[in-house]
């Protein structure tokens, strides 16, 4: 942010979509929940962008200062991303004005109002300086303005649309029977929910669905996207093998490892359906964990950041599906139609199985993850 932005920002008082701040403990309980309720309430409020100014004081508006050692722009990230439903796109700036240090925490209007805190499922807005929660008439309001909620289509700020694969991109429209060329994709990519122009900025992004499926080199703005592959069993295979990229080419890979690492009578396809259904149900929010394989002698597991959605009765099926705007664009890509077979997945895992032990499904709401639990590779070798 340059400084002209600033010394615009810093002649405005509070409002809806300005706070002055001086100071944030991010270190506490207290301080954590304080902020998310107020980056909450700013993405709620209309007007677009949003502000947090630190190290200024709210009354006054004199220039305080931080200490920038206290303040790491990580932790920030993590309290939002882990507070707030759904997912607040930030960004932090942090700045030297009138010789001292200020952060500024730009807060952006990513078209997935109303966003709530997940810890007690209240939503806030602002209301002048002050923040408060939704009255009825408010939220209502704010549902119907945003009726078409996706996950996926939340902007990954920073991320540059030069990260697309335009191979991959054509390849989905011509799938579809969409006639795209380089005067009609940009608006084509805004409303596939590919891309992300903000409004009243001219600032195009690429969505979080964006650059799962349409960019191999999504790892330098989603670095939890990854699969982790933990070989107990064969020496002739790497013992930690890591995948990237997008979605389809990770799938297509890990199979690939797999068939390498298990003998050649183990029923691989189960697992390669465990992996399909992690890729494709994921909590993609959750920014610190990964799909983890793990293959070993006694068992082998496939374990998916984010519990399973209403999922009382599992073996029924009676779960809800994340990441459907995701299923659409895989269903179109994948030549090998992996993702259109009829049937459940989890009965046709336990029935690969049915001669050689129990496949065990583990759905942890403490550790916000869904596990595939399967026979280990003794009795195949």
């Amino acid at each position: 942010m340059d400084t002209k932005k600033i010394s615009i920002l810093l002649k405005r008082d509070e409002g809806i979509k300005l706070d002055y701040k001086q100071k944030i403990d991010i270190i506490i309980e207290s301080g954590k929940k304080e902020l998310a309720k107020d980056v909450c309430a700013i993405a709620n409020s209309r007007g677009g962008r949003g502000y947090i100014i630190i190290g200024v004081e709210d009354k006054t508006k004199r220039i305080i200062g931080i200490n920038i050692n206290d303040f790491k722009e990580e932790q920030v990230q993590q309290i939002i991303s882990s507070r707030c439903e759904p997912p607040i796109p930030i960004s932090i700036d942090f700045v030297i004005h009138q010789g001292k240090n200020l952060a500024i925490i730009t807060i952006y209007d990513g078209g997935q109002k109303p966003h709530q805190l997940r810890e007690n499922g209240a939503f806030y807005i602002r209301r002048g300086s002050t923040t408060d929660t939704m009255r009825k008439e408010e939220l209502i309001c704010s549902l119907q303005e945003n009726f078409s909620l996706n996950i996926e289509t939340m902007p990954i700020i920073n991320s540059d649309i030069k990260s697309l694969d335009l191979n991959i991109i054509n390849k989905f429209y011509l799938n579809k029977g969409i006639l795209v060329n380089d005067e009609n994709r940009v608006g084509y990519l805004d409303n596939t929910g590919i891309t992300f122009t903000e409004r009243d900025y001219n600032n195009r992004v690429v969505t979080l669905g964006g650059l799962l499926v349409f960019s191999s080199m999504n790892s330098i703005y989603l670095p939890h996207n990854m699969i982790k592959i933990i070989n107990r069993v064969n020496d002739k295979v790497d013992k930690v093998i890591i995948v990237q990229g997008n979605l389809l080419d990770m799938l297509d890979r890990v199979e690939e490892y797999l068939d390498k690492i298990f003998p050649a009578n183990y029923p691989v396809s189960a697992v390669n359906e465990a992996v399909k259904n992690a890729i494709l149900y994921r909590d993609y929010t959750i920014f610190y964990k990964e799909i983890e394989i793990v293959v070993g002698y006694n068992s082998v597991s496939v374990v998916s950041p984010g519990s399973l959605l209403l999922s009382n009765e599992i073996n029924n099926h009676n779960y809800s599906k994340r990441n459907m705007w995701i299923y659409d664009k895989l269903i179109a890509l994948d030549d090998k139609k992996r993702f259109t077979k009829s049937g459940k997945g989890l009965t046709r895992m336990k029935k690969a199985f049915i001669k050689y032990g129990k496949v065990l499904f583990v759905d942890s709401k403490d550790d916000n993850t869904f596990k595939v639990i399967f026979p280990g590779i003794k009795n195949f070798i």
